[in-house]
């Protein structure tokens, strides 16, 4: 959905409701605005893993990416399975990955007149995650 298209949805949602749609998109955001919690979304595109496998793919002890999953889970980004004495966590939905190659687009845009900004696509991007 485009953002034009968005802000014609919200416009027609009563003013309270309309307010507690931006605040819960306000708090999504809140989710996303970390790099841990980006590169833990990133690390989960090829399938589910443990903590252990998360911590040590983005360089981060196991009990700040516990932390940073407790954030995605209660966001609804990720989700957790018990596979014996693991816990395996995968994307709720893929599309969140899209989510972030359109924010590395956008701030791509913004930095035109960096030539080293210009060389980096948002599939480059991803993929050097």
């Amino acid at each position: 959905m485009t953002i034009c298209g968005y802000v014609h949805i919200v416009a027609g949602v009563r003013r309270t409701s309309r307010e507690e749609v931006f605040r819960l998109h306000a708090q999504f955001c809140k989710a996303l605005g970390d790099a841990n919690r980006l590169l833990i979304i990133v690390e989960l595109r090829d399938g589910a893993r443990t903590v252990n496998e998360i911590s040590g793919a983005i360089g981060a002890s196991q009990s700040l990416t516990s932390r940073h999953l407790g954030v995605l889970r209660e966001k609804g980004l990720v989700r957790a399975e018990r596979d014996g004495n693991f816990v395996r966590y995968s994307l709720a939905d893929r599309r969140i990955l899209s989510a972030i190659e359109l924010l590395l687009d956008a701030s791509r845009a913004g930095t035109r007149s960096d030539p080293r900004a210009q060389r980096l696509t948002p599939a480059r991007a991803l993929r050097a995650l």
